[in-house]
């Protein structure tokens, strides 16, 4: 049986450390002790450096005892804003939420205690289990900026288990999207928007034509591919023909190569309306995220439907239009699902999970570290 109070402490414990994105240096510290407790080798890469922040990723390498690969457990160690002041509140239903005005930070503390509780218990119980590595990666939340600078050479795993994920334990993703972020900037020209509004270019309205002439939401019968332009400015004064408008927006897709045939779209479309009313136009896209698919019949999705089937958890596999580490796991070689850990309304202030959740994944990482 999993330790329900000493899981329930030390997610209290780590909910109260302010962690957001670029700011995780407490966090790491903490966890990094944790690990060295547990009989970890613990290396902090300098990835923190190239965004400006003092926070590396946390690597950590555990002997088991158990023949076979070794198994590469993952969370992340920020959190999403409203990030300061976090504090865990206890219900007696055994609901655990924040306090109201901040996110709680099960997102991803939840996987970050249940990886740790799992290997805790297991050595409590003295039991064998597989060669484990662990990586808790910084800036997960500002697109996996932490994993992609992350040195995969050091890890000899080649199987992977992501705590990362909305729902109760039991639940796995087996595909994730590319992620392609982009930026328009319509440059026109200022005028008089009274005496001379024939001599402007209204680089508003020729942003407008263009948003008219695309699909946002899923963008063909297929449904697999979304676009959402989220964000848009422009103008300096109502009296003025504005010179210039910006909009920015992402696009998902299952499939890359749709993806970037989307995006070609959207900068065709773009540029036809600017040349049409005399504007400039200037189309940015970066690739954030890159899909991924894992077959149901790799070994670490039947291991995964085994650990369920014995803890009584459902093992359903899904997909899921999130990103998370392991899209960068997918790119080093590394065949992983990304599980369900507990954690519920992410990203705002109703976010919540629940004790029994904890004790569950808890339980589902310790068995998973049990099978061969």
């Amino acid at each position: 049986m999993i330790n329900e109070e000493r899981i329930c402490s030390e997610f209290a414990e780590l909910v109260q450390i302010d962690a957001p994105c670029f700011g995780e240096r407490r966090i790491a510290d903490a966890v990094k002790e944790k690990l060295i407790s547990l009989g970890f080798e613990v290396q902090e890469d300098r990835a923190g450096e190239r965004y400006g922040s003092d926070t590396g990723n946390l690597y950590g390498y555990l002997k088991g005892g158990m023949s076979g690969e070794p198994v590469l457990l993952s969370a992340h160690l920020d959190t999403v804003q409203p990030a300061f002041g976090k504090k865990a509140v206890f219900h007696e239903n055994g609901k655990i939420t924040g306090s109201g005005d901040t996110v709680l930070g099960a997102d991803d503390l939840a996987g970050v205690v249940e990886i740790l509780e799992a290997v805790r218990h297991l050595q409590e119980e003295k039991k064998s289990y597989r060669d484990v590595e662990v990586l808790f990666t910084v800036a997960e939340e500002s697109y996996i900026k932490g994993a992609k600078t992350f040195d995969f050479g050091r890890v000899r795993a080649k199987e992977a288990y992501v705590l990362d994920m909305e729902g109760a334990p039991g639940l796995a993703a087996l595909r994730a999207p590319s992620l392609l972020s982009f930026k328009v900037t319509v440059s026109g020209k200022a005028s008089h928007a009274g005496f001379a509004p024939e001599k402007g270019v209204h680089a508003i309205w020729v942003m407008s034509a263009a948003i008219s002439r695309i699909c946002q939401g899923y963008v063909d019968e297929e449904r697999d591919t979304v676009l959402n332009i989220g964000m848009i400015r422009g103008g300096t004064s109502t009296n003025i023909v504005p010179d210039l408008c910006i909009c920015e927006g992402e696009i998902r897709s299952f499939s890359h190569e749709k993806a970037l045939k989307q995006a070609e779209k959207l900068r065709e479309i773009f540029h036809r309306a600017g040349q049409k009313a005399g504007a400039d136009v200037r189309t940015e896209f970066h690739t954030d995220l890159v899909a991924y698919e894992t077959a149901a019949a790799a070994p670490v999705v039947v291991r995964f439907a085994k650990a369920c089937r014995k803890l009584g958890l459902s093992g359903r596999l899904l997909d899921t239009f999130g990103g998370s580490d392991n899209n960068q796991f997918a790119r080093q070689g590394i065949h992983g699902i990304v599980l369900s850990c507990g954690m519920h309304e992410i990203h705002s202030v109703r976010e919540y999970t629940t004790v029994e959740e904890l004790k569950q994944g808890a339980a589902l990482v310790a068995e998973l570290l049990q099978e061969t």
